[in-house]
């Protein structure tokens, strides 16, 4: 029989216990270990560091997280402030960013109390300075929701509201990004996609004339009329050429602003969309129109989001849809009739070919709305533009297939 001297759930323990806290605070409790603490310093090694941190269930930064907010709420500062700053470590596994601690102190403050978090602030703050992180001084009633942005409206008239999230690494933006919505949706539809990309970006959601908080003008419009309102918005915010990322009639607004106002657009995501339609199918859209005048809103609804959405997902997001339904239902009916008739006769196809910016087109593989084949159309009329089909979407592709609708966008902007 043989016996293995090396104590492995030690040695795992340490091990861990240095790749989130570092080998400096590491080093000197151990060095500084005697006869009375050398017990409990082997204790915790073995049980903290090796049984509990060595499960794979949660990543580093997940179990870090819940320490932090225990010691919050139970006021242990020393350790509170221990993995403050084994987070701030350049390179830390586990580490995280000021923007990432700020928000497990707010999730703290409810949960907490204001009170353990305002001390939570005050011991992280020190931390941050004595770490030479930045810290710009900041208006409490200038400061938007990091989810939802500056909330605007054009002073040019149709008045359009809009959203601006600025980047939250607190760089200058990579890029802006403009995030153009579907016929009876509104600038909400984007909440996800757009905190994800104002990681690095300026990103700016707007609710097309007639829909959510934008004006809604007497009349039929049609693309021209919704492209120049989106140049007037990029010009009054002084953007200079943006990214486009538009869905269905966002994505037509996005292709007749590319040839309208080249200047303003430097690559274009078209996802959902056409570029014409057949002669039935425009009839459709006149009897769409007549009825919305008619009979409202209402009386389309249920069709509308059958369109929108398929089988699978209306069955098992019922709540989502209900909510877009409502939206639906509460657009002016004015305003969506006239949007109607301008994506009712959309006719952009033959002049695709003059669109020169790098371009992707998404397609959902059940979309009945904007089926593949009109995807491929405009995938093969803009040069080099790439062409994306997402398993299991239908019209609204971003909100029903959210995570491979933004890995799509993303793999597209890396190297833009």
């Amino acid at each position: 029989m043989t016996y293995d001297p090396f104590d492995h759930a030690f040695e795992r323990g340490l091990q861990n216990r240095r790749t989130i806290l570092g080998d400096e605070w590491v080093d000197r409790s151990l060095n500084n270990a005697n006869a009375f603490n050398a017990d409990f310093q082997n204790l915790i090694t073995r049980f903290a560091w090796n049984e509990i941190w060595g499960r794979p269930g949660l990543e580093y930064k997940t179990r870090r997280a819940i320490v932090l907010s225990i010691t919050i709420a139970l006021g242990r500062w020393e350790e509170f402030e221990l993995h403050v700053r084994a987070a701030l470590r350049p390179g830390a596994d586990g580490g995280m960013t000021p923007d990432e601690l700020k928000e497990v102190l707010m999730q703290s403050a409810i949960y907490a109390g204001v009170p353990a978090a305002n001390t939570a602030f005050a011991h992280t703050q020190a931390i941050l300075r004595e770490m030479d992180h930045p810290l710009p001084l900041a208006q409490p009633g200038a400061v938007p929701h990091p989810g939802v942005g500056h909330e605007r409206r054009t002073a040019s008239r149709p008045a359009l509201h809009y959203t601006v999230r600025e980047p939250r690494n607190g760089q200058a933006p990579r890029r802006t990004v403009v995030l153009s919505h579907a016929l009876g949706m509104d600038l909400s539809m984007w909440d996800g996609l757009a905190t994800l990309l104002a990681e690095d970006s300026r990103v700016i959601a707007y609710d097309h004339r007639g829909h959510g908080g934008s004006e809604a003008p007497e009349g039929a419009y049609d693309m021209a009329a919704l492209a120049d309102d989106a140049a007037r918005l990029l010009l009054e915010l002084g953007t200079g050429p943006v990214t486009w990322i538009g869905l269905s009639m966002g994505g037509m607004v996005g292709q007749e602003l590319a040839l309208r106002h080249p200047a303003l657009v430097q690559a274009l995501v078209i996802a959902n969309s056409s570029s014409g339609y057949p002669e039935a199918a425009r009839e459709a859209w006149k009897q769409r129109i007549a009825t919305v005048r008619e009979q409202g809103i209402e009386a389309i609804a249920d069709t509308v989001m059958g369109r929108y959405f398929h089988d699978a997902f209306r069955a098992t997001h019922g709540g989502t849809v209900a909510r877009w339904r409502r939206r639906l239902t509460s657009t002016d009916p004015v305003g969506y009739a006239g949007c109607c008739h301008a994506v009712g006769n959309v006719d952009t196809t033959a002049r695709l070919s003059s669109i020169a910016v790098p371009t992707l087109v998404i397609a959902g593989e059940l979309d009945q709305g904007a089926p593949v084949a009109m995807s491929q159309t405009i995938a093969g009329a803009i040069p080099g533009a790439e062409l994306v089909v997402l398993a299991d979407a239908s019209h609204i592709a971003a909100i029903e297939q959210p995570a491979a609708f933004a890995r799509a966008v993303q793999e597209f902007l890396e190297n833009r």
